[in-house]
């Protein structure tokens, strides 16, 4: 019988606020899947051709000038390759004082480019920041440049995204499931509590996500379900009950029909 896993948590040992490049970091950062109890800013400035990351189990090929947000909570993995780039490790705290959309406090961002503009501001910014960290280390200083490098890339993702009513309430409901994806999963739920009709609120979702609420939750179940399975010590069962279901059976179906294979099948691919 294997022995049960669980996910190694990565804390910021002694800062508030660490800053180091891809290049001078330390490999064991990265090269286990593990979890952080705060954010991760990654700009990756060059990559290899076969550069890439998985986070909360999707695989994302890496390009030059992307960068990747990393919220506490994620299962993140990476293969260091002699990629260049800058990682940003930033407590709660600060990341909140600094960055103010939901969507990135939640659910963070995958890789995602700058355009050349915004590539050139950022460029600056990190400058700045990187001679104030190994200089003075003012930490309002470095909070501000912070705050300014966010504004950048949250516009970045913005100009990416639906209109701006649409994308607040996306953000509304990606928090609203973050809070009661494991009792509430009918759509007519997340409509009350944004105060529109279950149409009006699935026509936002079709448009900007090219999907429906009912599957946003049953996503994030299933990424609940896979972070349980692949490196918790409970069992299928007890996976069951966590998630909220009552019959282990009935979750067993529920995890084949969306993933093609059985719970047991799914962990003990993992071990």
């Amino acid at each position: 019988m294997s022995q049960e896993k669980e996910i190694p948590i990565h804390n910021l040992s002694y800062q508030d606020f660490q800053f180091t490049t891809l290049e001078t970091g330390h490999p064991e950062n990265f090269h286990d899947i593990h979890r952080h109890n705060f954010f991760e800013i990654l700009w990756f400035s060059e990559v290899k051709d076969t550069s890439f990351l998985e986070l909360d189990f999707e695989r994302y090929q890496l390009k030059n000038n992307q960068i990747c947000i990393i919220a506490p909570g994620q299962v993140f993995n990476m293969k260091l390759q002699g990629e260049k780039g800058y990682v940003f490790a930033i407590s709660r705290e600060i990341f909140k004082e600094v960055c103010e959309t939901e969507t990135l406090l939640t659910a963070g961002a995958h890789p995602f480019f700058l355009n050349t503009e915004n590539l050139q501001t950022c460029q600056l910014l990190i400058k700045l920041l990187g001679q104030e960290y190994h200089g003075k280390s003012r930490m309002n200083l470095i909070k501000t440049y912070l705050k300014a490098f966010c504004i950048i890339i949250t516009e970045e993702l913005n100009s990416q995204e639906v209109l701006v009513n649409d994308k607040l309430r996306i953000q509304q409901l990606n928090a609203l499931i973050e809070t009661h994806f494991i009792f509430e999963r009918e759509t007519k739920f997340y409509a009350e509590r944004l105060n529109m009709s279950t149409h009006h609120l699935n026509d936002i979702v079709r448009f900007s996500r090219g999907t429906t609420v009912k599957k946003m939750v049953v996503q994030r179940l299933l990424l609940e379900a896979k972070r349980e399975l692949s490196f918790g010590a409970l069992t299928v069962k007890e996976v069951a009950f966590k998630l909220g279901f009552n019959d282990a059976s009935y979750f067993s179906r529920f995890f084949k029909k969306h993933t093609g294979n059985s719970p047991d099948v799914f962990k003990n691919s993992k071990d």
